[in-house]
């Protein structure tokens, strides 16, 4: 039998709705050779409807056109694993029809995957993927989970961190009921990207490296944009404790700056976000990177300057009591970032660049929770603005707008 050209799945979609039927009158007369060919012909249809399917994608030019074409062999492949499984179940126990419905299924799920990896690129990462396609994901998922934890397990791998906050974080995906929450395209395959990940993952490579902080898991879970803020505390305290192991001041910058460097030297998969709707892993760690460094840089400094006053009492005459003349503002950083950067931007400072701004401004200020702020992350800060720091910053200008109309 020929697959139609213009709709390659033509051959499934009759099998699925016309010959396995419940309603089909003939279909307790199959005989088991006509189920054994049924079968067979099964197994080889997948690879001649991914070539029909790519043949036919490749033959339109536009692509909004293309668009229409990957979503409507998406949709389709998903409707009929419904009817496969509607009609499954309406089987009688131990029916010699359940291995052409389980060829059937593993065939459907192969051309989502097939379709996912070579044009996930046309689908819309927001649509909601229909439940009984999540179904058969999040089994399949379950199976490939317990084998990876089987595997660490064996290999003494299971207690080193991240992966039990990754395997806990899977597992919770698997049971969540469907009524609970929306699943979308993105997020499940964001899970099986994951899931890939980890199965092709080394033992040997899973192993820590004394050098680098960032083990094999880290290094995918960066790859992917894992931005989960109970990953992001996980890594950033190990990190902490790592560079908290050093006794010196030097000794902690200097490690910091390894580790940024290192973490600045991974790769990273484009388009890729566990949650679209907080900041990126990059831009968290990058401006904790930026907060450390910035602290241990202060403190070396304030170490270099007590040594200049030890050398020279004269200059405690012109610093006075402290190391320099700090101004408390009662905001937060993120808040101060703000102002500096809109005052920046209306031109209220005449400066080469804000960070010229950032960089004069910032070592002369200090908040109630920081004595030492950094300038480079607050300036950074000032980019990824939270709705409740943009209500206080504005609250407070017009407290002064309020105050210079009174005067």
């Amino acid at each position: 039998m020929q697959t139609n050209h213009n709709y390659p799945l033509e051959y499934i979609d009759l099998l699925a709705t016309i010959t396995l039927s419940p309603n089909n009158v003939n279909l307790d007369k199959l005989t088991p050779n006509e189920i054994k060919k049924i079968n067979s012909y099964l197994q080889e249809e997948n690879c001649r409807i991914q070539s029909a399917m790519k043949n036919h994608i490749f033959t339109v030019n536009k692509k909004k056109e293309v668009e229409l074409l990957v979503r409507h062999y998406y949709t389709s492949t998903i409707n009929i694993i419904d009817i496969v499984v509607d009609n499954r179940e309406k089987l009688p126990p131990n029916n010699d029809l359940e291995q052409i419905y389980d060829s059937l299924l593993n065939l459907l799920n192969d051309l989502l995957v097939f379709i996912e990896s070579r044009f996930g690129k046309y689908l819309s990462a927001e649509e909601k993927v229909a439940n009984t396609y999540l179904l058969m994901a999040k089994e399949r998922l379950k199976q490939k989970l317990a084998q990876l934890q089987k595997r660490f397990n064996r290999a003494s791998l299971n207690e080193r961190s991240p992966l039990p906050l990754l395997f806990k974080r899977l597992q919770r995906f698997i049971k969540r009921a469907e009524e609970d929450f929306e699943v979308t395209l993105r997020t499940l395959l964001f899970k099986k990207e994951l899931i890939e990940g980890l199965e092709e993952m080394g033992i040997e490579a899973m192993r820590k490296d004394s050098e680098n902080i960032f083990t094999e898991v880290d290094k995918l879970l960066i790859y992917l944009n894992y931005n989960s803020k109970t990953y992001i505390d996980d890594l950033t305290f190990r990190i902490f404790g790592d560079v908290n192991t050093l006794s010196t001041a030097r000794e902690k910058h200097d490690r910091l700056l390894y580790h940024r460097k290192s973490f600045k030297q991974l790769h990273r998969k484009p388009g890729f976000i566990l949650n679209p709707n907080y900041h990126d892993l990059d831009m968290v760690l990058d401006n904790w990177f930026d907060e450390e460094i910035g602290y241990w840089e202060r403190h070396l400094e304030l170490s270099s300057d007590h040594g200049k006053m030890d050398e020279q009492p004269e200059n405690r005459l012109l610093a006075g009591k402290g190391d320099i003349s700090k101004v408390l503002i009662n905001l937060s950083a993120d808040q101060i970032s703000l102002i500096l950067r809109g005052a920046d931007e209306a031109r209220i400072f005449i400066a080469k660049s804000m960070s010229q701004v950032f960089k004069t401004i910032i070592p002369h200020l200090s908040t109630p929770n920081r004595m030492h702020l950094s300038y480079d992350a607050m300036r950074g800060k000032s980019y990824v603005a939270e709705e409740r720091d943009k209500e206080i910053a504005i609250e407070a200008l017009e407290k002064i707008i309020k105050k210079i109309r009174d005067y």
